[in-house]
């Protein structure tokens, strides 16, 4: 039996359950971002804008994730762990629908920034929880909970991509999408532990700045969603343009980076949990530099699409981790989580433009040299990890810091 800082006992049965739980959260999560992503061709022509509008507005979910999950903890302070994931999840499945609805620049700014305000501090709630499970389970679960997160934008990619071929409206389309989401994510939730601060216990302040051990944390956490994000963004144009392969052959190396890393997720605690998390980022960073290399150095496109594969398995756990680490990392665990999503939503805002502002004034094979050097920051970085490391951290300090990762302590 465990119990949380109101001395609420949870079993072991309902502490797996709530593993469950949360993996689920993590799937509506990741469903809503995919079926957007495959719709804001739909949205740039309903609003009639160009490509550096569409730019500045895509900026705006950044803007708001960035300034809103530092509220994430004062409001699960205020609701209880369970109510607040509940409210913040549901408000980020019906927001979905707002991008669609816009009919100019400046709306769909607007609802740009209320989408990822409430991705930011459902993102935020939901990984506090996923700390707090791992804790009381004692074994990695966080690298698995983030592959859910990939399963679920592939799940919502796919049904965008039909709706989008069928020529479906996308304002139909992600009403539909919002009101299951939002029931899936209601759902889910029920089995979440109830976390509850002590009557007595200070709030948390609604805006403060991350602690130090949080911008340490997010460093590494920096380097592994700058090149996730170029990879993503910009593998299919440096396959067609730098290897001049086919259109289709491109396309299907982004796809394949995607794979990589739901699957290297999924597949990672066994990996954490042999080898610590520490070795297992070093390892991965190398295996991210040699895959920099490949990009950069090959003459051969399938050589190329093996090293863009290589970058996805080498960051893919980097993430889970970093949130992992911050959860134990301090007194105020909400405090530096949110510390970390914002530098790693920072990181994944200014990674696609920095690398075509870069290939722009230089090559896209100088912007991919850049990705391999902050891929090797992982295994120069990786030591700062070990706050998070089950393989040196005591089992009694886990669970004393873990109903903190919901609840922060001031």
């Amino acid at each position: 039996m465990t119990s949380d800082c109101t001395g609420t006992e949870f079993g072991t049965r309902q502490v797996k359950r709530a593993r469950y739980a949360v993996a689920a959260v993590f799937t509506v999560h990741g469903t809503v971002t995919g079926s957007f992503a495959t719709r804001v061709p739909w949205i740039q022509d309903h609003t009639g804008i160009g490509a550096g509008q569409l730019g500045l507005a895509l900026a705006f979910p950044a803007i708001g994730a960035s300034l809103a999950m530092p509220l994430a903890g004062a409001i699960s302070h205020r609701l209880g762990a369970r109510t607040a994931l509940r409210a913040l999840l549901a408000l980020w499945t019906l927001a979905l629908v707002l991008p669609a609805l816009a009919p100019n620049l400046l709306t769909l700014c607007a609802a740009l920034f209320v989408y990822g305000a409430t991705a930011g501090m459902s993102d935020v709630a939901m990984n506090a929880l996923g700390v707090e499970v791992e804790n009381r389970l004692d074994k990695s679960i966080m690298s698995g909970l983030h592959g859910m997160w990939s399963v679920g934008a592939l799940i919502g990619s796919a049904a965008g991509t039909v709706a989008a071929h069928l020529g479906t409206d996308a304002r139909l389309h992600h009403t539909l999408a919002a009101l299951v989401l939002t029931v899936l994510g209601l759902i889910a939730c029920r089995n979440v532990l109830d976390l509850r601060s002590e009557p007595d216990e200070e709030p948390p302040p609604r805006f403060t700045l991350p602690p130090k051990s949080a911008l340490v944390i997010g460093a590494v956490g920096f380097c592994a969603v700058f090149a996730e994000g170029a990879s993503l963004d910009w593998s299919a144009v440096y396959l067609r343009d730098v290897m001049d392969t086919s259109a289709g052959l491109a396309a299907a190396s982004t796809t394949a980076f995607a794979l990589t890393m739901a699957v290297a997720r999924i597949a990672g605690d066994r990996v954490v949990d042999r080898f610590g998390a520490v070795r297992t980022v070093r390892a991965g960073g190398a295996l991210a530099t040699v895959g920099g290399v490949l990009v950069v150095a090959s003459p051969d496109a399938v050589l190329a699409m093996c090293g863009f594969g290589l970058l996805g398995l080498g960051v893919a756990v980097v993430v889970p981790l970093a949130f992992a680490a911050a959860g134990r990392s301090g007194p105020n665990p909400s405090q530096a989580i949110a510390g970390v999503a914002t530098i790693t939503y920072t990181s994944g805002l200014i990674a696609p433009s920095a690398i075509g502002s870069l290939a722009q004034a230089t090559s896209l094979v100088v912007s991919f040299g850049l990705v391999t050097v902050l891929a090797f920051g992982l295994v120069l970085g990786a030591g700062v990890l070990r706050a998070g490391d089950r393989r040196t951290t005591a089992p009694s300090d886990a669970g004393a810091t873990g109903a903190a990762a919901a609840e922060p302590h001031h």
